[in-house]
C-alpha cells in the first residue's frame, strides 16, 4: 500500500493534485490529509473532497483540539461522507492563543473514537526521535491497547534505524514515513525541530532522496508493511515521476 499526504491549502489546489494522482499515478492507494491550523480547510473536509477520487482517505485528528467532555465534532460529517479511517496525532500548539485547546493525550482520543465511532479504523502516530526505543515502543503499545489498529510513522531517513524499529514493530500494520529533504536548510530544520537522524552518507539531492524512497518501498514490501510519502513543498508531478517512472 502506498499512502500520500496532500496538504489542504484550498479546494482548488487540492482538486488539481487529486486529479493528477487519479489520472497518472494509480500506484497511490490512500490519501492522508493533515489538519493544519494555518489553513481554513479541516482535514476531514479535505478527505470528503479526496473521496471523489480515492476510496481510502485518512484525515489527521489533532488530539489537543478535542474536548474530552463533548461528542466528537467531526463525527456527523465523517459519517455523511463515508470517511471511516482516522490518524490521531497530538498536534502542535495552535498559533492563535484564543483557539480552544485541551490537555488531552492521543491515547484518550483514540479511546474516544472507538467508543463514539466504533466503525472507524483508527491509526496512531509514531515518532522515532522523541524518546528512546523502549519508551516509544511502550507508547505505541499503549495506543494499540486503546484501540489503534495501525501505525503511521514520522519520516525516516536511515534504513538502519528503520530496521531496528522494524524488529520492534514486527507483526504490526505499519506505514513507514518518507519525506524528501533536498536542501541543507531543510535538513537543519528536521534535525533541530524534530531531532531527526540522518546517515553520514546523506546528500540533500533529488537523486539521494529518490534512491532512499525506493529502498524504503523495498524494505516495507518485504515485511508486509506500507509506505507513507510526505512530499512537503514539492512539485507533486516531478516527485512522483521519480518514484513511479513511466
Amino acid at each position: 500500500m502506498i499512502s500520500l499526504e496532500l496538504v489542504p491549502r484550498d479546494s482548488v489546489r487540492l482538486t488539481e493534485e487529486l486529479e493528477l494522482l487519479h489520472g497518472n499515478f494509480r500506484e497511490v492507494d490512500l490519501i492522508n490529509i493533515p489538519d493544519l491550523p494555518r489553513f481554513e480547510m479541516r482535514s476531514w473536509e479535505g478527505c470528503a473532497l479526496a473521496r471523489r477520487y480515492f476510496s481510502q482517505v485518512v484525515p489527521h485528528i489533532r488530539a489537543r483540539d478535542i474536548d474530552p467532555d463533548r461528542p466528537l465534532p467531526m463525527a456527523g460529517f465523517m459519517r455523511e461522507h463515508g470517511i471511516d479511517q482516522v490518524l490521531v496525532v497530538t498536534g502542535d500548539v495552535h498559533p492563535d492563543a484564543f483557539f480552544p485547546q485541551y490537555n488531552v493525550r492521543a491515547v484518550e482520543v483514540i479511546r474516544k473514537f472507538k467508543k463514539e465511532m466504533p466503525e472507524v479504523k483508527v491509526y496512531a502516530a509514531m515518532d522515532p526521535y522523541r524518546s528512546g526505543f523502549q519508551a516509544e515502543v511502550a507508547y505505541i503499545r499503549e495506543k494499540l491497547n486503546a484501540g489503534a489498529e495501525g501505525i503511521f510513522t514520522q519520516p525516516f531517513f536511515d534504513l538502519r534505524l528503520m530496521e531496528v524499529y522494524g524488529e520492534l514493530m514486527k507483526g504490526l500494520n505499519v506505514y513507514w514515513g518518507v519525506s524528501p529533504v533536498t536542501t541543507v536548510q531543510s535538513k537543519g530544520y528536521w534535525e533541530k525541530r524534530n531531532l531527526a537522524v540522518f546517515p553520514s552518507a546523506f546528500e540533500p539531492t533529488e537523486g539521494w532522496n529518490q534512491a532512499f524512497a525506493h529502498a524504503a518501498m523495498a524494505f516495507a514490501k518485504c515485511r508486509g508493511h506500507h509506505v507513507y510519502f510526505m512530499p512537503i513543498n514539492r512539485d507533486l508531478n516531478s516527485y512522483l515521476e521519480g518514484l513511479f517512472p513511466r
